[in-house]
Parts: C-alpha cells; structure tokens; sequence
C-alpha cells in the first residue's frame, strides 16, 4: 500500500477566471500580425494628436482669459453738464451685450459667416476636409473654414499669418473656448470685436459708420450688408464697389432664406432694396476737438498712458473711460469766436497771405487735403485745394470730393507784401482758405498773428473755455498753457498786492516821478511811463488805474522785490527769485496766459487758493471713480436718503495763499481799471467786473485779464515767434475788445453778483484824487466822481480829511490835467522811440 501511495502524483491548479480569459485572449490575438498592425493605426491618430498638441498648444493661452475678456474702448469726454462731446480712439467700437443685438443681426451673421454655429462643437470638420482637399491641390492662397468660433481665436488670441501652424493652434484653442463658454458669449465677443471697415470695430460702430443708425433700427438688407464685411471690408466698400456689395449682400439674403431665417418674399423685397449707405455716419458724439479736448487729451495720456499695458489697464484709447470735464460749450464758442475775430480785426487791411502749402494734384488730392495741417478757423471758412486756373476763375475742390469756382473778384486784395491781387498769386495745388458766398467762393487770409483766451471759474479754478490760437488744425501748440510770455502791465496788480502786505493803502501817496537805478556798470538806467511825463504825488489808486510805470517801479522798491517775487510766486504767476530786478515789476518775467488768469482767479477768491483744471472726474468702463481733481472730504455726500439736516457740502478750499483783505483791496481797485482807467471800453458790459490790460516790449504782447465775482478770463495776442506789432498795439485797444465780446456772450443771464469784501474790511469815502477822507460828501454813481468809497484794512484809514473846497479844486485840476494828456504824446510814440514799456 505504501508502494502505490509513493508511487501517485496529485498536481493542483489555480483557475484563472474571467480576467485571466481575457488576457490569455488577449495574448493569443496579440500573437497574430494583422492586430499588431490593427493597433498601430488606432494608436497613431492619438500619438498624433498629442504630439500636436504638443508641439503647437502648449503654450496657447487659456480660454478662461476670455472670460474678463475686455475690448479696446474709446475714451468718452463729457462736458460742464454731463453730455458727450469728445472721444479718444484708434478703433471705433461700441460694447453691447447678447441680448442687445436683434435677432435678425444674428442670423444674418450666423448664416454669412457659420450657418452651423449653434451645433458644431468649435470647428467644422467637414469644412476643414474640404478646405485641406483643395488647398492641397491648389497653388494660390490657402482657403480657410473657420467658424465664428475660431474667428473669436484668431482675432483675441493669435495672429492674423496665413499658415497652417497657426491654422492647427486655432483649431486647438476653440476646442478650448467651447469648453469654456456658452454660445452666446462666443457670438457677443465675436460681434464686438471684428473689424467692418471704416475704422469701425464692432457690428454697432459699423451701423453707425455705414448707416447712421443703432442696430435695433437696422433693417433686413442692412443686415445683410454688414454681414458681408467680415470677410474684407475694402473688397465690399459701397462708394468703390457698389455692384459687388449688392451682390454679395444678396447672397447673404439667400442663405438666410434657405436656412429658414427669413421668408422667400421677404428675401426677395430686401435684394430690390439700394445698398442705402451715407458716406459718413456720424457718431453720437459731437467730437467739438480743438485745443481744450487736446488739453484733456495731454493730461490723461500723462496720467493713465496712451495705450493699454499692465502699468496702464486704464488708458486713455483702449480703457474705455468717462471722463467729466469743466468745458462749457457755449462759453468756448464764444471764446473761439472772440479770439479768431481780434486777429482777424489786427491784420484786415494788411493783404492776403498765402499759407504756404500745396497738395500733389496727380494723387490722391482729396486724402491729402484731408491730411494736411490747415485749419480754417471759422465754421463757414473751409480747407479748398486750387485745381486750376483760367481767366478770370479757378475751380477749387474739397476733402469731401465737391468742387466749386473762385472767381478773380472774390480774390482781389493784394497778396502780403506785393501790390498784386491775391488771385495772381493762386497756382494749381495750392491749399487756400474760402468762404462761400452766392454760388461762388471768396478767397479768405488765415491770421499769422496768435494768441490765446482762457476762462476759469473763480470758485473752484475750472478752466470753462480754453482757446490756445486760430486753429488748432494750424498748430497744436497751445498758446494758453504753453506760450511763455511777458506779462507788461497786467503783472503791476501783483506789485501792488506786496505793497498793500507791506503796509501800504489803496490811498497811500506815491510820486509819479523820475526814478533810476545803478545797474552795476556806468551810468544810470531810468524809468520812464508808458506816455511819458510825470503827475507828481498821486494814489495808488490812480497809478493802477493809469497803469503809471514809475509809481510801480516805486512802489516796489519801497517794499522790497524780494516780497514782490513772493506774493508773485504765492499767486503762481512764475519764480523770477534768479532775476530779482526791477523790470520784473513791470511785467519782464515769462509766465502763460492760464498761469495768470489762475492769479487773478485767486484774487477773486478773497485770496484762497485755487488750481486750474479741465477734468473734473475720472470714471473707468465699470463706472468706478478712479481719479477726481476735487479731493475734499464730504461727510453725507453720498447717503442713500436726505436726513432732514441741512445738506452736507465740502469744506471750503481753505489754504489762503494772501491775505483776503489784501486780495479785495487790489480787486476794488481793478474795478477802477474798467471804471475810469485803461479798460473802460468794458464799462458797457453793466456789471461788476474787474481787470488789467497790458502792453509789453515792442510791444509784441498786448493782454487783457480779468472778469466778474464767478468768472476771469485772460486774453493775450502776439507773433509765435515775437516782433513788433505796431506802435499802435495796446492792450486796452486790442485784447481788452477781445474780452468785451467773450463777456457779453458768455456772461449773459449770468446773475449780477458785485465783489465780496471779506471780514474786516472797513468801505471809507475819500477823495480820488488826494486820498484824503471825505467828510460831507456822499459817493456818487458817476465813475468820475470825485467821492468814492475805498477799501481799507482795520486802522489803517487816512487820518488827514479835504473839505469841499479841496475836492473841487482837485476836480479842476484833475480836468486840466486830462487836457493836457490829449496834447501829450502818445503811447505808440513812446513804444517807437524807447522799444518797450520799461
């Protein structure tokens, strides 16, 4: 038994089970060729895939990056009362929203550009095969099938090459973006986004460029057309090729027709409609330019950046801001007007001058007419090109293509500097300013002679209207913040501010009489008035009023030019420390025409501080206020409901830069500027104002600045580069007149608001003409009177009084003396022989 026991073998076995079947299956099939080739093939297109992606989409960014996705904006300017009037753009573009867009747009776009889009997942493979089937047999520009969706790739995230290497990392990255975001979003990016000519970027900018109209007010063949523009907008432009837009766009009218959109009759009424396209639409907003919005321009591009980068998400041209400026459209019109009239007024008479500038009639005249630096100022002047000349016309022609005659007798002053008419003068080319009258133009001289005019609201230092020369088309060169110049006589209300610091009074006596100085080498320099002569003891009242030099000159060395370059540097006029001399009373330091009027502005203000600003507020694409120029607290400003208290306000801008009783003393006496002195062709304008004219070397500058309780303006005319501009040039007969006509348009229905005297001031009656205190007379109307009442700070009154027989002895000499001016010499004289005003 033992025998058999040793001589059996038991051998065990695991079963292996249904996964061990499987692979002994596996296995077995493994072993044979055609499956080993089977899964070769099989594997390839994954290995390829990744490979690709490798290679290719990697790096591509991420759709989610389109998700805060934000095009480039245009930046919008509104002015004083909240209403667009600028924009700042390289690509004309209008944001709007899905559900903003009609549905008819949509189809339209959807069956123009991807009939499938709402179904295919991001790229059309049938397309694709057919595209690849005939660029492969073809040896001409590869032909694409991008879907709307790789379209939104190509456009945000990539390049525009024309390869393939770009066409496969397009496919990748809207696979990306499908995945990503719904169908609507893709289309709202899409419609914002693409380019449709006309520098319009964005299917609403497009309706306005080619339609003048929003796309709610679009009609079925004006759909169609925008539809056709994606492609390549210049190839379907409705003034160069109006026979292929119609027929494109009666193509799109067809496929909206076979995918269902719209009816067969509907399709058929649209294709007898014209195209209906205006040449140029105009946008919603007015874009007034000019130096004022090139001012704003300045200063947020300084501020914000010019183009969109990390250190500049708000830009000024992509980061769609709003921007609230201080510009008045009604006091800039009469700015603009007032200037372009006084340098009119200066060189009528003096001929034609021809501008200097020609066009390449054999080219594209019109484009470069359009291009050309050349402004004509006025509303009803325009820009014209001469195209020839025979006889006695020539036909000139516009930017806008229109073309008109200019006959010799609308052309016959003479050209400057030779006796002959401006029309012999005129050559094929020549760009000229005209205006129309009749049937036919009149040739028109553009000024060479500039100037400036700037308004700023006394309160809050808002600059409301800002006029840097005739045409900011000319020059961009802004004459009323960047032109340095000589003051001359509007500097001497500074002068005597120090004074009145120093202890002086408006009735304080100051010889009108000869003054010198040792200029540190041989001899004397002398001072010397602007008319020459010399009054003897007089207040300074009257030498203000008479702008008399020598008073001044006095006045100043008796205080000191170290606190007259204070109070001066104080005001923001300039920081003459360097150049501590006399003639800087007298107007010899370069300062603008803004830097001035902001003086004169804190003058106003009781001597408060005041800053000079165009902007208001600035507001990014979301509405945030991301820069305001008024940074004073308001506690309550902003609650939701009113709480019965009274209503929360700002504190007052409380830094007094000098003192207010000396500010209101100076601006009294300025009153007696436009009253009785050197400006009383103002006194017409019968309301209380104040101001200073000017007149310097040469003179090459003649100023005028001042204004009422809510407004000063500062005017200036000169040569850019300075000469002489005639004996007879005065402030008070040039720029003052340039004033009149702002003010009287400007300030109408303007309240009536006099001078407010700070605390402390004490109203005296004295006598004009000795300063003395009146006792027994009553201050009358007449600007002449020989009573008025003057400003004084506490205690400082005159002690001395005049009686009536005083007064009127001072009345008769002071009309002797008034006689005797009218036989002296004149100021031009003066300006001849001496060359300036020192």
């Amino acid at each position: 038994m033992n025998a058999d026991l040793s001589s059996e073998r038991i051998t065990l076995t695991r079963s292996a089970g249904r996964f061990g079947r499987f692979g002994e299956a596996v296995s077995s099939a493994w072993r044979k060729r055609w499956v080993k080739v089977l899964a070769v093939l099989l594997a390839l297109p994954i290995l390829g895939y990744f490979a690709l992606w490798a290679i290719f989409a990697r790096d591509l960014p991420s759709a989610e990056s389109l998700l805060n996705y934000e095009p480039a904006l245009p930046t919008y300017v509104r002015d004083v009362s909240g209403q667009p009037v600028q924009t700042f753009a390289r690509e004309r573009r209008v944001q709007l929203t899905y559900e903003e867009y009609p549905q008819q747009l949509i189809d339209a776009f959807t069956s123009a550009e991807d009939r499938t889009f709402f179904s295919h997942p991001g790229v059309d493979i049938p397309g694709i095969i057919t595209a690849m089937f005939t660029n492969l047999t073809s040896d001409g520009r590869p032909v694409g099938a991008s879907t709307i969706t790789q379209q939104v790739a190509k456009n945000l995230l990539l390049t525009n090459e024309v390869t393939y290497t770009r066409k496969i990392r397009e496919l990748f990255l809207a696979r990306r973006i499908e995945s990503t975001l719904t169908k609507e979003q893709i289309l709202e990016l899409y419609l914002n986004q693409i380019f449709l000519g006309r520098n319009a970027y964005g299917v609403q900018a497009a309706a306005r460029a080619y339609f003048n109209k929003d796309v709610d007010e679009l009609t079925l063949p004006e759909v169609a057309y925008l539809a056709v523009l994606p492609k390549a907008p210049s190839n379907y432009d409705p003034v160069r090729h109006p026979e292929r837009a119609v027929e494109r766009r009666n193509w799109v009218l067809g496929e909206m027709a076979r995918n269902g959109r719209i009816t067969a009759a509907q399709r058929d009424a649209a294709m007898r409609e014209p195209l209906g396209t205006v040449r140029g639409g105009q946008e919603a907003v007015s874009n007034v330019g000019g130096y004022f919005m090139e001012e704003i321009r300045r200063q947020l591009i300084e501020r914000f950046g010019a183009t969109a980068d990390p250190e500049h998400p708000n830009s000024v041209y992509a980061g769609g801001l709003w921007v609230r400026s201080s510009y008045d459209p009604r006091m800039q019109q009469a700015a603009e007007e007032a200037l372009r009239d006084g340098l009119v007024r200066y060189e009528r008479g003096r001929g034609w001058r021809d501008p200097g500038l020609s066009v390449d009639l054999s080219g594209d005249w019109r484009s470069q007419l359009a291009a050309a630096q050349f402004g004509a100022g006025y509303p009803n002047w325009r820009a014209a090109v001469v195209l020839s000349k025979s006889g006695d016309s020539a036909e000139i022609g516009f930017a806008d293509g229109r073309t008109g005659t200019l006959p010799a007798n609308l052309a016959s002053m003479p050209r400057r500097g030779t006796g002959e008419p401006a029309f012999s003068a005129l050559r094929p080319g020549a760009i000229v300013a005209v205006e129309q009258e009749g049937s036919a133009w009149a040739l028109r001289s553009i000024p060479e002679i500039s100037g400036a005019i700037v308004a700023e609201e006394v309160g809050t230092g808002r600059v409301l209207a800002m006029q840097g020369g005739f045409d900011s088309r000319l020059s961009d060169f802004n004459r009323a913040t960047q032109a340095q110049r000589q003051p001359g006589s509007t500097f001497k209300p500074i002068v005597y501010a120090a004074a009145l610091d120093g202890g002086m009074t408006p009735a304080s006596i100051i010889i009108d009489g000869p003054f010198c100085v040792n200029q540190g080498r041989p001899g004397q320099y002398c001072f010397r008035n602007f008319s020459g002569g010399y009054a003897g003891p007089q207040t300074m009242r009257w030498g203000l009023e008479q702008s008399r030099n020598l008073m001044t000159v006095r006045a100043a060395n008796q205080v000191g030019m170290d606190r007259v370059i204070r109070t001066s540097r104080q005001l923001g006029v300039g920081d003459y420390s360097r150049t501590p001399y006399l003639p800087i009373s007298l107007g010899a330091g370069d300062t603008t025409a803004l830097r001035l009027t902001n003086a004169y502005a804190i003058l106003a203000n009781q001597g408060r501080a005041v800053t000079p600003t165009v902007i208001d507020y600035v507001q990014d694409r979301r509405g945030q206020v991301i820069w305001r120029a008024d940074t004073r607290p308001c506690e309550g400003c902003n609650a939701a409901d009113w709480n019965g208290r009274p209503m929360p306000r700002p504190p007052l801008r409380t830094r007094q830069v000098i003192d207010a009783m000396t500010a209101y003393q100076v601006v009294h006496m300025l009153e007696g500027v436009v009253q009785r002195g050197t400006a009383t062709i103002l006194r017409d304008l019968d309301r209380p104002l104040f101001g200073k004219t000017g007149t310097t070397s040469g003179p090459t500058n003649v100023w005028f600045v001042g204004g009422s309780q809510q407004v000063v303006a500062g005017v200036y005319m000169g040569f850019d580069r300075p000469r002489p501009m005639g004996g007879y040039a005065q402030g008070g007969t040039l720029a003052a007149p340039i004033f009149r006509q702002f003010a009287r348009q400007a300030f109408e229905g303007m309240p009536v608001i006099p001078f407010r005297a700070p605390q402390g001031i004490r109203m005296v009656p004295i006598d004009r003409r000795s300063g003395r205190r009146a006792f027994g007379l009553w201050p009358g109307t007449d600007p002449r009177a020989a009573v008025i009442w003057e400003a004084f700070k506490p205690e400082s009154e005159p002690r001395r009084t005049a009686t009536r027989e005083d007064i009127d002895r001072g009345a008769r000499r002071e009309a002797a003396r008034q006689n005797a001016v009218r036989t002296d010499r004149r100021d031009s004289d003066f300006l001849q022989s001496q060359g300036g005003i020192y």
